[in-house]
């Protein structure tokens, strides 16, 4: 089994700051396995009905455990009242460490009648992260993480399997979509979701997409909402600066895995021209686990000159991130027209080609050359 130091690390960090910790990601993304790491703990599988009944009367649980444990809720959204199951232990077991797992934010179910504010830290779990395939996986081809993407199964396939995609989306719609949410249309929902597959990194049209989906606009909406909150696509928000010719509303829409992307185009290998687009995605995965979500966006102005990642800090400052497979390709002259608007701010070009850090000048610029694990370093991005 490979040790996620840098995720278990991360929960207990998140303890130190509130008793709950919530746990999310995407179907098979490795909650379970990487709950199961954390040594002590007392592990209740929602799913089963002994646990539910158990659980509408959790105050004799909690009083048998001793003071520091470590509890575990697989699947919670499962319990009839896990809100409840969870705000009891933070509010009268404090000294409990609680990790509550599920595939969707706390938005995703009606039984989630409390928000738990102040009483929980939100942790996404995204797939295997580039840099913990160099260092815990022992994967060191990006082609194969890009193409296999970075579930756990199938990442650590030897060839990749298209029947785990087809029953993981069918399981996702299932499991996820129509018992959550209980959207019926099948058949719309599932041409949507490849739509959106197949278009992953580009900007979001909901009128083409109902004409593409045989759906209404309204629908399209909030279906992609579903899948948003379900975590099988993020939507990054255009960054608002003030500027007038820029791209203020429409969202890009990322699909949460590459090896979706490239299931969904039936690639079975990568070619040069593939690797940005999906080099894109893992830098995504990177940035959401290093900063804020609400602090993340993408920067476009009418003319089509676009900064990848543009991350907003404290007064004005504004860091900006671009992904270059070849860090020798990179030319600034996009970054030049985002500074001469927002010039507080560092520059990054990121790559998987380079080893260490170093910089260059163009003109009044000085743009920062960095690998993914560089990035990941306190204080780099944060």
């Amino acid at each position: 089994m490979v040790k996620r130091t840098f995720w278990i690390q991360k929960i207990h960090a998140a303890w130190k700051k509130r008793p709950v910790v919530w746990l999310s990601g995407g179907r098979r993304a490795g909650k379970t396995t990487l709950a199961r790491m954390l040594h002590d703990a007392a592990y209740l599988n929602c799913d089963l009905p002994s646990v539910n009944r158990q659980m509408a009367d959790p105050e004799p649980f909690y009083d048998s455990l001793k003071k520091g444990t470590v509890v575990i809720f697989d699947e919670i959204h499962r319990l009839n009242d896990p809100s409840r199951v969870l705000k009891i232990a933070a509010d009268a077991y404090p000294n409990l460490k609680v990790l509550a797992t599920g595939s969707s934010t706390l938005a995703a179910t009606r039984k989630f009648r409390d928000s738990l504010t102040g009483r929980k830290q939100m942790i996404y779990l995204p797939p295997v992260l580039w840099s913990e395939c160099m260092d815990e996986f022992g994967i060191k081809e990006l082609d194969r993480r890009l193409l296999h993407g970075g579930l756990p199964e199938p990442l650590m396939s030897g060839k990749k399997d298209t029947s785990f995609f087809s029953e993981w989306i069918d399981s996702f719609y299932a499991r996820d979509i129509q018992e959550l949410f209980g959207i019926r249309n099948r058949t719309g929902f599932m041409k949507l979701l490849h739509l959106l597959m197949r278009q992953s990194g580009g900007l979001l049209d909901y009128s083409h997409l109902a004409q593409l989906s045989d759906l209404s606009r309204h629908t399209v909406k909030a279906h992609v909402e579903a899948m948003s909150i379900a975590h099988a696509v993020y939507l990054l928000s255009p960054f608002q600066g003030g500027g007038r010719r820029e791209i203020t509303r429409r969202p890009k829409c990322y699909c949460f895995d590459t090896g979706f992307v490239t299931f969904v185009r039936g690639w079975d290998s990568i070619r040069e021209d593939d690797r940005g687009l999906l080099w894109e995605h893992l830098a995504l995965d990177t940035l959401r686990t290093i900063t804020d979500d609400r602090s993340l966006h993408y920067w476009r102005d009418k003319s089509g000159r676009e900064i990848d990642f543009v991350i907003e800090g404290s007064r004005k400052r504004v860091d900006a991130v671009e992904c270059k497979i070849n860090p020798d390709d990179f030319k600034p002259s996009n970054l030049a027209v985002f500074r001469s608007l927002y010039p507080e701010g560092r520059n990054f070009v990121l790559s998987p080609n380079v080893r260490t850090l170093y910089r260059r000048r163009y003109r009044e610029l000085e743009v920062s050359f960095i690998s993914i694990k560089g990035l990941e370093q306190p204080d780099i991005i944060r």
